[in-house]
C-alpha cells in the first residue's frame, strides 16, 4: 500500500517552508513505517510455516481488533464510534482488502521479497484507473503517462520473455490491485466515520473472513514458536498505517513518496540475508520507474535549471 496512495501534494520549482513541512519528522515516521512492513514480511513468511494465508489473516485480525477495542474502550466515546453511517461501503472496502492483503501474504511465499514490494508500488497506478471508472474523476494526460510509466516498470521487474512468468507476479498484481480498491472505499468512507469505526469493522469482518475461508481441513491452534511471529503480524499491520499517517501529517506526500523507495533495498537487503535470495538489478530498475510514475501520478515538479546569463 503506498504512500502516494494516501494523499497528494506538489512541488512547484522551489518550495517554501510550508509546502515542504517538517520533512526530518517524515523522515522518521518513514523508518517506522519501512521497519514495519518488513518485519511483517519477515513475521508473516515465519507464520505461513504452519498456518495457510487465510489462518494467518483470521489471527492477525483478531490480534488487531483485540487492540482496537482497547483503544476503543480507553477512549471517552467509547464503542459509539463503531457505529457507521455506510455498512455498505464498509462491506466493499474489507472484501477487496482481505483479498489484497490475503494475496500480498500468498505472494510472500511465491516471490522474492524485493520483487514483491517493487510490483506492491503500483497500487497508486491503479488508484489512478480505477478512480476514472469507479468515480468518474478525468484521467489527465498527467494520469496516462503515470499509467503507462507505472506499467512500463512492471515489465521491467517481471522481464517477460527473458525470465518465466511466475503466478507470484499475477498474486503480487491482484495484491496491489486490492489495495488500490481498498484506498478509493477507505476515502470515500472517512467522510462519514471515523479511523477507528473502519480499524474496528475491518479487523473483525476479516477475522470472520479468514475463519470460515480457513475452516475446510481444519483450523490448527498455532505452536509456541509461531505466537511471537503472529503477534508481531498483528502489530505491525496497524504500526505500519499509523506511521504513514503520521508522516502524511508532517510533509505532503510529494515529499514523503520518495521516502518509501527506501523500503526496496532495505527488503532486498533482508531477503539476501535471511533468506539468500538474489536481487536482479531489473528489480531496482523497474522500482524506480514505477516510483517515477507515482510521483508523475501525484504532480511533482521538480525544479528547472535556470539559464545562466
Amino acid at each position: 500500500m503506498g504512500v502516494t496512495g494516501a494523499g497528494r501534494g506538489a512541488v512547484a520549482g522551489t518550495p517554501d517552508r510550508a509546502d515542504i513541512g517538517r520533512p526530518l519528522a517524515a523522515f522518521g515516521w518513514m523508518l517506522g513505517a519501512i521497519a514495519s512492513f518488513v518485519l511483517m514480511a519477515v513475521s508473516g513468511r515465519e507464520v505461513q510455516a504452519e498456518l495457510n494465508s487465510f489462518q494467518l489473516m483470521a489471527w492477525r485480525s483478531a490480534i488487531g481488533f483485540a487492540i482496537v477495542c482497547a483503544a476503543m474502550a480507553l477512549s471517552r466515546p467509547g464503542f459509539a464510534q463503531a457505529r457507521t453511517a455506510q455498512p455498505w461501503l464498509h462491506v466493499k472496502r474489507n472484501v477487496f482488502h482481505f483479498a489484497g492483503q490475503n494475496a500480498w501474504f500468498m505472494a510472500l511465499m511465491l516471490l522474492p521479497l524485493a520483487q514483491l514490494v517493487a510490483l506492491e508500488f503500483t497500487s497508486p497506478i491503479w488508484v489512478a484507473l480505477l478512480a476514472a471508472l469507479m468515480l468518474g474523476e478525468r484521467l489527465t494526460r498527467r494520469k496516462i503517462v503515470a499509467v503507462l510509466l507505472g506499467f512500463t516498470g512492471v515489465l521491467i521487474v517481471a522481464q517477460p520473455g527473458v525470465e518465466p512468468i511466475q503466478i507470484g507476479h499475477a498474486v503480487a498484481l491482484m495484491a496491489a490491485l486490492g489495495f488500490a480498491l481498498n484506498t478509493i472505499y477507505t476515502k470515500q468512507i472517512m467522510a462519514h466515520d471515523t479511523v477507528l469505526c473502519v480499524l474496528f469493522w475491518m479487523t473483525l469482518s476479516q477475522g470472520l473472513m479468514g475463519l470460515v475461508l480457513g475452516l475446510p481441513g481444519g483450523f490448527p491452534w498455532p505452536s509456541a514458536g509461531v505466537w511471537p511471529w503472529l503477534v508481531l503480524v498483528g502489530m505491525t499491520g496497524l504500526s505500519a498505517h499509523y506511521c504513514l499517517t503520521s508522516a502524511l501529517g508532517h510533509a505532503p506526500a510529494s515529499i514523503v513518496a520518495p521516502m518509501e523507495f527506501l523500503r526496496l533495498p532495505v527488503i532486498a537487503t533482508v531477503g539476501a540475508l535471511v533468506y539468500a535470495e538474489s536481487v536482479a538489478v531489473a528489480v531496482f530498475v523497474g522500482g524506480a520507474v514505477i516510483l517515477t510514475a507515482n510521483m508523475v501520478n501525484i504532480g511533482v515538479r521538480w525544479p528547472r535549471r535556470r539559464r545562466a546569463g
